[in-house]
């Protein structure tokens, strides 16, 4: 291979009993992820070759830990397992960072990885999108699918207002969190734990793929919400997800777009070749399995080694 990287979506640690999801059926092992997690650190670490970084595709800390006030130990407690890897760790920001920090606040922190990439980003320094080049023509893009969301911002802010009027005019919902409705709604990804994309990071993302198809380099996106329906379960989607397709489809050098959020995983390769995978959650693993992958990209292919909850698979380009 190429090269060799780890992957890793919806930790969601806290020091906590196990608890369920909103739904109140599905079990969650919040104190148990963190084991899971030093897991998967201890088989990246054993890697021969090495691998050469991670990806850690959102919601690292659960949203109670803000309630409990354990957001910042919480964070630290994974940052420092994450932490025994001599290899760099790309973050991408999830509902649950937003539920525990501002945006402010985030980019002070570990999770702000867009920092070792300078300038590689958007020009707005609160949108967590970026690009680098871990190998040569291989090209991984960080996208932020929160940057247009009423999480982690100021009620007062045009951030905050503006998408409030999207969602408010796609979901009549007292709770913007329910994709029910009294009819169902059309468009149920429309919901408040979901975020969106600006047109600046757009046209930002556009920029990128067409210096990377320029260059004739091949492109990994990651991001914490799927970008598919069929990668999806129709409700954890982007709000704006034909935007971001769109600005794919209009490049060659896309081949693989990963994802978390949906606990349960899925995946669809798209009708112009393109790989989403979205991957299983952490959280819901139960102790005696895990939820972790390994990915050894190849001139033509990317071969995901999957343990525990998430299968092996081949992905051609």
């Amino acid at each position: 291979p190429r090269l060799a990287f780890g992957v890793v979506a919806d930790i969601q640690f806290a020091d906590a009993e196990d608890g369920y999801d909103f739904g109140g059926c599905r079990r969650r092992y919040y104190r148990h992820s963190l084991r899971l997690l030093r897991e998967a650190v201890r088989a990246w670490a054993g890697e021969s070759p090495p691998i050469d970084f991670v990806l850690q595709l959102g919601d690292i800390i659960d949203g109670q830990n803000a309630r409990r006030g354990e957001a910042e130990s919480a964070l630290q407690q994974v940052l420092d397992v994450l932490g025994q890897l001599s290899v760099p760790v790309h973050h991408a920001w999830g509902n649950h960072e937003l539920y525990n920090f501002s945006r402010a606040r985030l980019v002070q922190t570990g999770l702000y990885s867009r920092a070792a990439a300078g300038s590689a980003g958007p020009v707005d320094r609160e949108c967590h999108a970026y690009h680098c080049s871990p190998a040569p023509r291989l090209r991984l893009v960080v996208l932020d699918t929160y940057d247009a969301s009423t999480l982690g911002t100021e009620p007062g802010s045009l951030r905050y207002q503006e998408s409030l009027r999207v969602l408010r005019e796609k979901n009549p919902n007292d709770d913007l969190n329910s994709p029910e409705g009294t009819s169902g709604l059309k468009e149920p990804h429309f919901v408040a734990f979901n975020g969106g994309f600006s047109q600046a990071q757009l046209d930002w993302f556009d920029e990128v793929l067409k210096f990377s198809d320029e260059n004739q380099e091949k492109v990994i996106v990651m991001a914490h919400v799927p970008l598919h329906p069929s990668a999806s379960n129709g409700v954890c989607l982007a709000w704006n997800f034909e935007a971001a397709l769109s600005v794919i489809h209009a490049h060659r050098c896309v081949v693989c777009v990963l994802a978390g959020h949906l606990h349960d995983g899925a995946y669809c390769r798209d009708c112009h070749g393109v790989h989403h995978l979205t991957l299983e959650g952490v959280i819901e693993t139960p102790p005696d399995s895990n939820a972790f992958a390994t990915v050894y990209v190849y001139e033509d292919k990317m071969v995901l080694k999957g343990k525990g909850r998430i299968p092996d698979r081949v992905m051609h380009f």
